[in-house]
C-alpha cells in the first residue's frame, strides 16, 4: 500500500520514454488492474496507483440500474476523472465497454472496449479502441436450470458469470443477481426471479463486468498494450505522446473501372497535443477494392 491509502503497483526494470517514473490512477472496482498495470509498468515506466474506494458505477452499469451518460469515449473520460479527483493525481487511467450487435458483421455479437488516459500536466487525453469479434456475451431465458444446459457450456459457466433476472418484469419492482458463478446460486436466481415475471421465466444474461467475464478482460488486457504503444509513439511535429491512428479516409479505387470505392483508401495520424495529421497508405498494402465494393461496378 502506498502511504496515502492506495494500493500501489510498483515499477521493475527501468526504462525511458514520457511517462517513465511518474505516477497514474486506474479508476476501477471490477479488478482490471490485472489486465491494466502491467503494462503501463513494463512499456511505460509508469507507477499505477488504484484507489481504494471509488464508485465507478455512479457513472453507468451494465445491467442498466444507471444509464451511462455521453458517449463511451466520455464515459471512459468521466471514470478517469473519478479516480484523479480520489488521488489527487494529475495522469487518470480508465476503460469503458459496450456490448449489442457487432458494429460491422450481421446478425452475431460483437464489442467496443476503450481505454484513455488523461494527462493534465500535457493538457492531452489519449484514446485507443478494439473491436471485440468474440465475445462471451449471450442470454437465454429459461424457467429452469434444467433448461439452461447448452446455454451454460456455450458461455463456459462457471468461468463466466451469469446475471438473472425476470424476463418480463411485473410491477414488484426490478430485482437483478448478479455474479452467479455456482449451479447452486444460479438455481436460487431462477426460483426467485421466474415467479415475477409475466411470463413465469427468467432472463439469464453473462455478467459483462470485467471481473466476471475473463474473455473481455483479456480483450482489455490487449487493449492496455495497444493504448502504451502509441503513448510511446511521439508526434513528429511537437513530440507529445500519444501519436496515432484517429481516421480513415475512404476512396481505395475500384480495381475494375478505378472510380473511387467506399474502401478505406488510407489511415489518417494524428497529434493529440497539435493539429500535426498525416495520411498513411493501408497497412495491409492493398492498393485497389474488389468491384464489389464499388458503387460504379455494382450500384
Amino acid at each position: 500500500m502506498s502511504n496515502d491509502g492506495h494500493s500501489q503497483a510498483t515499477v521493475g526494470c527501468p526504462l525511458s520514454g514520457p511517462y517513465a517514473g511518474l505516477r497514474a490512477v486506474l479508476a476501477t472496482m471490477h479488478g482490471k488492474e490485472a489486465a491494466i498495470v502491467p503494462a503501463f509498468q513494463e512499456q511505460l515506466e509508469l507507477t499505477v496507483e488504484i484507489p481504494s474506494a471509488i464508485d465507478t458505477d455512479t457513472l453507468g452499469t451494465f445491467t442498466g440500474e444507471i444509464a451511462r451518460a455521453g458517449t463511451i469515449r466520455e464515459a471512459a473520460i468521466a471514470k478517469a476523472r473519478l479516480g484523479m479527483a480520489a488521488t489527487g493525481l494529475s495522469i487518470g487511467i480508465a476503460s469503458e465497454g459496450s456490448y449489442g450487435p457487432h458494429p460491422h458483421v450481421p446478425f452475431i455479437p460483437g464489442g467496443v472496449e476503450l481505454m484513455v488516459l488523461v494527462d493534465d500536466e500535457r493538457g492531452i487525453v489519449v484514446s485507443e479502441h478494439l473491436i471485440d469479434d468474440a465475445p462471451v456475451y449471450e442470454h437465454a431465458i429459461a424457467a429452469e436450470i434444467g433448461d439452461l444446459g447448452a446455454f451454460l457450456d456455450h458461455i463456459r459457466f462457471p468461468d463466466h458469470a451469469v446475471i438473472v433476472r425476470p424476463n418480463e418484469p411485473d410491477d414488484r419492482g426490478a430485482l437483478i443477481h448478479k455474479g452467479l458463478r455456482t449451479a447452486e446460486a444460479l438455481e436460487s436466481a431462477l426460483a426467485t426471479s421466474a415467479p415475477r415475471s409475466r411470463d413465469r421465466r427468467a432472463l439469464v444474461q453473462t455478467d459483462m463486468r470485467a471481473h466476471m467475464n475473463p474473455t473481455r478482460m483479456a480483450s482489455i488486457a490487449r487493449l492496455a498494450r495497444a493504448l502504451c504503444d502509441r503513448l510511446a509513439t511521439l508526434c513528429p511535429a511537437c513530440s507529445a505522446p500519444g501519436y496515432g491512428q484517429i481516421d480513415v479516409e475512404t476512396g481505395l479505387p475500384c480495381a475494375w473501372c478505378g472510380a473511387p470505392s467506399i474502401m478505406v483508401r488510407q489511415q489518417i495520424f494524428g497529434c493529440a497535443a497539435c493539429e500535426f495529421h498525416e495520411g498513411r497508405p493501408r497497412s495491409d498494402g492493398r492498393t485497389h477494392a474488389d468491384p464489389g465494393h464499388c458503387p460504379e461496378c455494382n450500384p
